[in-house]
């Protein structure tokens, strides 16, 4: 019987988990004390945009045993938008308050309410993600081709001692260039799609391959060219085909908020001739651009000159990008099967409107996937909430707070809280958002995983300590490489779709950039390790189960994270030690007769687990 006064993750007191579609009809129940004889109840609740709460009487519901009551009440969001709720009720004492606490349970203390998000009812997210594997390449370090290359700029230094840390320390006049390529490529890319396939990939998300004057690629030079150092317009198609015949997908990284200085639309450097907003007070650019005093004085992304901040919702730029025939239908029309949006918390409502217009234009099926590092639904920025899950921006986000979970966990050994940080996202998200949540352990724009696992803490210091300390020590790796299978089996098993950071299944290390960007070692890969995703890739092919199953917390406490998938008659359960001692996990009866795919054989009642080890097991 429920032990509290309300609980948002209990459908015996909301009758649906997590968000819902605007007018959904959801019942809302509290448990109260007979002793308190409650006289009226009432559900208090504010959309998010409107000043004033709404109090809607709750009416008495029945007896709950022989010493509480129930007081219930059935509510539709009328629109799609954020509510925020609690409960009062009337008593010979006075009025009492529930509001939200630890783990979305009712409190009569502090301030802080309960969340509903109400999304639109049209709203769908594309299949063709979910249960698959994500991969992300930075495309400059993944693999060369060796195929020669036309109207390379000669201010690019071309590495070949690729098995060497990229460059990371300033020239003589104190910059750093981001000049120093190893010769990735598009071809490259293609050749590689088997050994891709192998691990279970089905979709490839490519960090920038635009034309662009440093080795990441983040500072436009030209939306409508690929870089030459990457190839060309046709080894993108090639590669797109090549993909797809696979049944892998890709991903273009869209880079929006700013361009480069050094591009043809800004044009600060001079490469591209006397136009440019920056050379001609005339040029159709210059509008694109917020200008103090013309031509130094601009917006530029987080105050780095060579970034110049574009208005994205100037008409110009929007239908550059956004209109028939722009920048995302050009790329589209070549074989791409979505965008990830780059700061996409910095790019305006109706840059975010238009764009999805757009992209779902030319294919409906087409992915939108947004960086946003905090919970998405209730994110602010530019002094207002954004509305990126509630139908008509985002299909979905880099699912930063799971991999943060994960981390810690498996970093610490601390699992108090590691399912409420998961349930917290299941809760605030949409289900057909949660379905496609890209969901990494390492990025571009964070420490390997093998590193945060393992490696000392950097604690804010500088590239000449990473530097020193990129690779681990023969027992901190081994050590790491243990841990790293166990952030693994959670990223392949929470809901959502795991995406692999390029050679991440070697056992890749390094701090930030660019030591998290070096070549790939195909000379001295971890074999073990890349087996282990392999497998992990199969389980997600095998088991159906991960592509839309609920998530059911088993238990999260004592070095213990234990949860279960499940739809219908399939159930997978992940049990995962991070102890350093031995221990048994005893399984409700539910879960009675549940096979081994990955780690220890279960007994009927129990799965016994050696230090540091797991088990993912199945129905049969």
């Amino acid at each position: 019987m429920p032990d509290c006064v309300y609980n948002a993750r209990d459908l015996r007191y909301k009758s649906k988990f997590g968000a819902v579609s605007a007018g959904e009809e959801l019942r809302f129940s509290i448990a109260l004390k007979r002793q308190i004889h409650c006289s009226a109840a009432f559900l208090v609740i504010r959309e998010d945009s409107q000043p004033e709460e709404q109090y809607i009487p709750m009416y008495w519901s029945g007896m709950n045993g022989p010493d509480g009551e129930w007081w219930s009440i059935s509510y539709a969001a009328p629109v799609p938008g954020l509510y925020w709720y609690h409960f009062e009720y009337d008593t010979p004492w006075g009025r009492g308050r529930v509001v939200c606490g630890e783990r979305e349970t009712g409190t009569a203390d502090g301030s802080t309410m309960f969340q509903l998000t109400a999304f639109d009812a049209r709203f769908r997210t594309p299949d063709f993600l979910k249960g698959g594997v994500m991969y992300q390449i930075f495309p400059d370090r993944f693999y060369s081709s060796g195929t020669p290359k036309q109207n390379v700029p000669s201010d690019r230094i071309l590495r070949t001692d690729r098995e060497n840390l990229p460059e990371y320390r300033p020239d003589a006049q104190g910059t750093v260039r981001n000049n120093d390529y190893f010769g990735g490529d598009l071809k490259g890319i293609e050749k590689k799609l088997d050994y891709l396939k192998s691990l279970g990939v089905t979709c490839l998300y490519l960090n920038p391959i635009f034309e662009a004057h440093s080795n990441h690629r983040y500072n436009t030079a030209d939306y409508t060219k690929i870089d030459p150092l990457l190839g060309t317009q046709p080894d993108f198609e090639s590669l797109c085909r090549a993909a797809h015949t696979r049944g892998i997908s890709i991903l273009l990284d869209g880079v929006f908020s700013h361009t480069g200085s050094d591009s043809v639309y800004f044009n600060r450097e001079g490469r591209y001739g006397s136009g440019g907003a920056y050379r001609d007070a005339n040029s159709p650019y210059r509008k694109w651009y917020d200008f103090k005093s013309w031509p130094n004085d601009y917006a530029s992304w987080w105050g780095i000159d060579t970034l110049p901040q574009v208005i994205e919702e100037q008409p110009d730029y929007l239908d550059y990008i956004t209109g028939p025939g722009g920048v995302l239908e050009k790329w589209m029309r070549a074989g791409a099967d979505g965008w990830r949006l780059d700061v996409a918390d910095e790019l305006p409502d109706g840059f975010l409107d238009a764009l999805r217009e757009r992209v779902k234009a030319v294919n409906p099926d087409a992915v939108i996937i947004g960086e946003v590092w905090e919970d998405a639904s209730n994110k602010c920025s530019y002094g207002q909430r954004r509305r990126y899950l509630l139908g008509k921006q985002l299909d979905s986000v880099m699912n930063y707070p799971f991999q943060n979970a994960v981390l810690d966990y498996i970093a610490t050994g601390n699992a108090d809280g590691f399912c409420d940080r998961i349930l917290t996202v299941l809760s605030h998200y949409p289900k057909q958002v949660v379905d496609v949540l890209m969901n990494s352990i390492g990025t571009h724009d964070t420490a390997r995983a093998i590193t945060a696992l393992a490696g000392e803490p950097c604690g804010g210091r500088g590239r000449d300590w990473q530097s020193e300390h990129c690779f681990l020590p023969p027992e901190r790796r081994a050590y790491g490489v243990t841990l790293l299978k166990l952030a693994s089996v959670l990223q392949f098993t929470l809901p959502g779709v795991p995406c692999i950071y390029y050679g991440d299944e070697i056992g890749m290390e390094g701090y930030g950039d660019p030591f998290n960007r070096r070549y790939y070692d195909w000379v001295h890969a971890d074999e073990e390790l890349r087996a282990w995703y392999g497998a992990l890739g199969k389980l997600r092919r095998d088991h159906p189960v991960l592509r839309d199953g609920t998530f059911v917390e088993l238990s999260s406490g004592m070095g213990c994270v234990a949860y279960a998938r499940e739809k219908g008659d399939q159930k997978l359960v992940v049990i995962v030690n991070r102890n350093d001692s031995p221990m048994d996990f005893y399984f409700h009866p539910q879960y009675y007769g549940l096979q081994k795919v990955i780690g220890h054989t279960p007994e009927l009642d129990r799965v016994h687990l050696d230090p540091l080890s797991c088990a993912v097991l199945a129905s049969p």
